[in-house]
């Protein structure tokens, strides 16, 4: 006998352990060796996270694809596994080693503190791994991986040393995404603009050979700058070439300020006529956008600031060359050391004692500050190991282009080519200790050498000290004998590779690349990726440019991005808001299914989701209505039979609803396939709740709980039968739920053959019926019509009003009469008459072509309905009217926060759709 009620908590800890004892989710099955593969690598979380709301989205969808591929026959291989996560873990460790007041990572050495940070990991790493499992993921977990495992290093360092060896990896002096805190070069994905409101300084630069007039704009060129301090690394001042009012200064000179350094007035599209003063203060060695127009025109770097923010202008050669020994150097030279948010109240201070700041303008900017650091950036001039992305790029974006690659939806594609056909070298070095240390060891004469193992690199960098003089033979000979000498000798680089340059092998590191993995043959490439839109640059881009180069062919075949979870308003969650809604407590309180569903049916490609608990809890009640048509299915007598053959059945009713089991399992699988996991859902859905437990389950009631007979022991198989069906279709999405039914059901009639994960998807071609349908569906279409009548005219719920069948033919005749009982039960109706004209005061509906009538004279007043009908017309028609004001006003579009819009947009929907069905109803009493 079935529990009375579904307890997922209950269930669910039972059913994983008993896909583990079944190994349900290993890939290369033995019965599946001549199988197609599918296969599907997990974006790896962060060894340090936790499972929040995009992961329980993102691993839903691979899920949802991998159950339903696995179930249609595949290999299917979900391969797991977990991200070092460099900045975040190390800043974990660290704190944990403040928190216990032991000494800090310098002082514990770069060794003691790699095993702390191991030690960790092993401890408490990796928890984000058993909340996947609690989600349902159908991973692999058998091959799990790391990103610093010993064969994704060997991958790591074979990769390195081969760009290297191919002049695609170098070392550069650029300008990085520079933490001053942390003190280390971070990605654009961990930079964080912040709005600030600041301040716009104006400056002016005066002329070279002309005295200074602050009353003389002709001796003077004025700039606006948000960052003062940096002036003192200026190296030129940019005009736009076709600037009318200041074009004519272009190849003049201007004397900085304080520093007295000459610096040239060039010609530059950078520079907006219509923005600021028009001309801009050009610092090359402190501002992205300077560093290229720097390039252009050959502009000195001067990097004016530390690692840690400080100005450094006592030692800094860059800064002193040429410069007079007189002036205001003096009152500068002053500033040397100082943190640079004091140095900007210094220039500030300095530039108006001297008249020289004609303009302080307050003004609103975005400011990129490090997402866990908090300081502000510094764009900064720093020595760092490159990738030649261009080079990379090429064969990735023609990959996209020709089709090899699609993406869905297909828009994200322009992003993934504008990205691209931009692209920057990738700076890859990070100065951190965790992560995969850089195979790269200097010399004492001054020389790199790469290698994918020390004893390489020293006996490379041997080699080359005999051959240059730089050692006898004989030092050579003995320093290969003492390896304590080599390692004194020679000094390896101490940073550490970005996160991201292992990330972009994992399709196929993971496999077991650089061996001769059969893995790597049977399961490369990929099929789908399946991601979010925020890392298409930083990810995906980079998989698609290493897989083609190493693997000679795509990772993945398409890449489906998903879109953002917010909130019930469309807010974007976040900590400072207080909005977060963690995953794990609606799995605590619902369940999986009931989350995992809610995820899916409001995954529309291209629309972010505005999830609301109580969607989760709906979707709850939908395990449960499922659970309680099942238990009925059970006090029925309704079990699986072998000898059942669905083609074989004869009565309307069960004819109707094989037929409408079809349809779903078709419309489920195509949406699928589609990556349309919103209409999959709701189709799967519409099917359950509305098909079968609504109105199968209500016309087999008078037969299932009637006389025993043919018809009976029919109904029973049929039921039993789309129970097993309806399972099959809701795996994918609700794995625990219809696991259980699955071993329930199982427990009578033929014995199951496998868990249901690895159980058939369903087939049932050839089961439409068009006349059962023709006849069932009419039966549906008119009681729900009747329903909506009384619903929408605000009809008694006592009221008994007959059916009046209009002009009917003989077959529609039959048809009512055969089904009357049916009508009379389910649309509350005493009798159906039959007539060649409706009645007065009716309302009249046309059902699949026919004219029926319900008299409502006496029963409701018909002139206030109608007078009721057309006032709240009016009222809706007013509110579309007001909404539309608002959302086509530009501005309000523009300065509204992004949840008030959607929400105007979700009222103006809601009020279309009212007015439309009390049109309906008013056009009815016509």
């Amino acid at each position: 006998m079935m529990d009375k009620t579904f307890d997922p908590a209950q269930v669910e800890v039972r059913i994983s352990a008993a896909w583990e004892a079944a190994q349900a989710f290993r890939a290369g099955r033995p019965e599946r060796t001549e199988a197609e593969p599918y296969t599907i690598v997990i974006p790896p979380p962060n060894v340090t996270g936790s499972l929040h709301m995009g992961h329980a989205l993102n691993n839903t969808l691979q899920d949802i694809l991998c159950r339903f591929e696995r179930m249609r026959g595949k290999d299917v291989l979900w391969q797991p596994g977990t991200d070092h996560a460099g900045i975040a873990t190390q800043m974990v460790v660290e704190r944990q080693l403040m928190q216990n007041q032991e000494p800090g990572r310098r002082d514990l050495g770069r060794e003691k503190f790699l095993e702390r940070v191991w030690a960790w990991k092993a401890e408490s790493g990796g928890a984000i791994v058993n909340q996947l499992k609690r989600l349902g993921a159908s991973c692999d977990w058998s091959r799990e991986r790391f990103t610093m495992d010993e064969g994704l290093s060997r991958a790591v360092l074979k990769v390195f040393v081969e760009l290297h060896r191919q002049g695609l990896i170098y070392k550069d002096k650029r300008l990085v995404n520079w933490d001053p805190k942390l003190l280390t070069a971070i990605s654009d994905l961990e930079v964080q603009q912040v709005e600030v409101k600041g301040h716009l300084w104006h400056f002016n630069y005066p002329l070279e050979g002309v005295a200074y007039d602050a009353e003389d704009p002709s001796t003077y060129i004025t700039v606006a700058t948000t960052r003062p301090e940096t002036m003192l690394g200026d190296t030129a001042v940019a005009v736009h070439p076709e600037n009318e009012k200041l074009g004519h200064l272009v190849g003049r000179n201007v004397v900085l300020p304080l520093v007295g350094r000459v610096i040239p007035i060039v010609g530059d599209t950078y520079a907006d006529p219509e923005k600021g003063t028009g001309a801009v203060k050009i610092t090359p060695a402190h501002d992205f956008n300077d560093f290229e127009v720097g390039r252009r025109h050959d502009l000195p770097l001067i990097n004016i600031l530390d690692a840690e923010g400080r100005l450094t202008l006592a030692d800094n050669e860059a800064f002193l060359a040429g410069l007079p020994l007189a002036g205001d150097l003096a009152a500068v030279m002053a500033l040397h050391g100082m943190d640079r948010a004091e140095a900007r109240k210094a220039v500030i201070a300095l530039m108006d004692e001297r008249g020289l700041m004609p303009l302080v303008e307050t003004y609103v900017h975005q400011v990129p500050h490090g997402d866990r650091s908090n300081v502000v950036i510094e764009p900064w001039l720093t020595d760092q190991w490159y990738v030649d992305a261009k080079t990379l790029a090429q064969p990735a974006l023609a990959a996209v282009r020709d089709g090899r690659t699609s993406f869905i939806p297909g828009n994200w594609e322009k992003t993934y080519f504008e990205w691209l056909d931009n692209i920057q070298p990738w700076c890859i070095s990070r100065q951190l200790w965790w992560g995969h240390q850089i195979p790269a060891w200097y010399t004492p004469w001054g020389t790199v050498h790469v290698a994918e193992t020390e004893d390489e690199a020293f006996a490379m960098a041997l080699a080359e000290g005999v051959e240059n003089g730089a050692l006898s033979a004989e030092e050579a000979e003995a320093a290969a004998s003492d390896p304590q000498k080599l390692a004194g000798m020679f000094r390896r680089d101490e940073d550490v590779l970005d996160t991201w340059f292992s990330s972009a092998l994992w399709p196929f590191s993971t496999l077991g690349w650089p061996d001769d993995a059969p893995e790597v043959k049977r399961f490369y490439p990929t099929s789908v990726l399946v991601t979010g839109f925020d890392i298409i640059f930083f990810w995906v881009a980079r998989m698609m440019m290493m897989g083609l180069h190493f693997m000679g062919e795509i990772p993945f075949r398409d890449v489906y991005i998903h879109a953002l979870v917010r909130d019930e308003k469309g807010a974007k969650m976040s900590k400072s808001k207080g909005n977060v809604i963690d995953p794990l407590d609606l799995v605590d309180s619902y369940g999986a299914d009931a989350l995992r569903f809610t995820l899916a049916a409001m995954a529309a490609q291209g629309r972010d989701i505005k999830l609301a608990t109580s969607r989760v809890e709906g979707y709850r009640n939908f395990a449960t209505k499922l659970w309680n048509a099942a238990r009925f299915a059970e006090m029925n007598g309704c079990v699986r039979r072998a000898d059942f053959v669905p083609a074989n059945v004869e009565g309307s009713t069960n004819r109707w609803i094989l037929g409408e089991t079809a349809r779903a399992v078709s419309e489920v699988t195509a949406a699928i396939e589609a990556y349309r996991f919103n209409e999959a859902a709701n189709a799967a859905y519409r099917f359950v709740w509305n098909t079968f437990c609504d109105w199968y389950v209500e016309l087999s009631k008078p037969v299932l709980q009637g006389d025993d007979g043919a018809a009976k022991e029919e109904a029973r198989a049929t039921t039993a039968f789309v129970l097993d069906e309806i399972v099959k279709l809701l795996h994918p999405f609700m794995p625990f739920l219809t696991e259980e039914l699955w071993a329930i059901k199982g427990q009578e009639g033929p014995a199951r053959t496998s868990v249901l994960a690895l159980a058939s998807w369903p087939t049932l071609e050839g089961l439409a019926h068009p006349e059962a349908e023709a006849e069932i569906g009419f039966v549906v279409d008119l009681i729900s019509e009747i329903r909506s009548v009384r619903s929408e005219m605000n009809v008694p719920a006592g009221a008994q009003m007959p059916l009046v069948v209009v002009g009917a033919d003989a077959g529609l005749r039959t048809r009512i009469e055969r089904n009357l009982d049916t009508l009379k039960r389910l649309a509350r109706i005493p009798e159906v008459t039959f007539a060649e004209t409706p009645p007065s005061g009716s309302a009249q509906m046309i059902v699949r072509g026919a004219l029926v009538a319900l008299p409502l004279e006496g029963i409701i007043d018909i002139a206030a309905e109608r007078t009721r009908l057309a006032k709240e017309i009016g009222k809706q028609e007013g509110e579309v009217k007001k909404i539309d004001g608002k959302l086509g006003n530009a501005d309000f579009v523009r300065r509204a926060p992004e949840e008030v819009v959607e929400e105007n947009r979700e009222r103006r929907a809601d009020a279309v759709s009212r007015i439309e069905k009390m049109k309906a109803a008013l056009e009815r009493l016509s």
